[in-house]
């Protein structure tokens, strides 16, 4: 009989502010074929805030200040013969310091984008309700 397990995650936009625009860091898998947001799993004591920061600088080299919840997102995957249910907690997250570069072994490649541009690549929709978010916080004056 198939079992199920529940899994917690935690990532996010980090972003950077130019005059006039707005950049965020995605991260490329699956052979460079599947673009999205840094995340990985939450450890044992931690916080959700503090794994979705370490995780970003794991899977990027940037390192950044933990702004507000954006959303939580939920699904469900196959992991051998169990059912995962997975839950990932993504955060606004300020530049502050680093270089980008791709966590070897886990990503394929990492890159600034400009917001409009990450929303067209992103390859799932829920991440991409998420960059959402973030634009509106931009038209809003939001960011800084």
């Amino acid at each position: 009989m198939p079992t199920h397990r529940t899994a917690y995650s935690a990532g996010g936009v980090i972003y950077r502010v130019a005059i006039g625009y707005v950049e965020v860091a995605l991260i490329a898998t699956d052979g460079g074929g599947r673009w999205g947001l840094p995340k990985g799993h939450v450890q044992r004591g931690e916080t959700a805030e503090a794994a979705a920061a370490r995780e970003i600088a794991e899977e990027t080299g940037l390192e950044g200040e933990v702004i507000r919840h954006l959303a939580t997102i939920e699904y469900w995957f196959r992991a051998n013969s169990a059912r995962v249910h997975k839950y990932v907690d993504l955060f606004l997250v300020r530049y502050t310091s680093g270089e980008l570069i791709p966590q070897e072994g886990e990503v394929d490649d990492a890159r600034w984008f400009d917001l409009d541009e990450a929303l067209r690549l992103v390859s799932f929709q829920r991440e991409r309700d998420v960059l959402g978010q973030v634009q509106d916080l931009w038209k809003e004056s939001a960011l800084q």
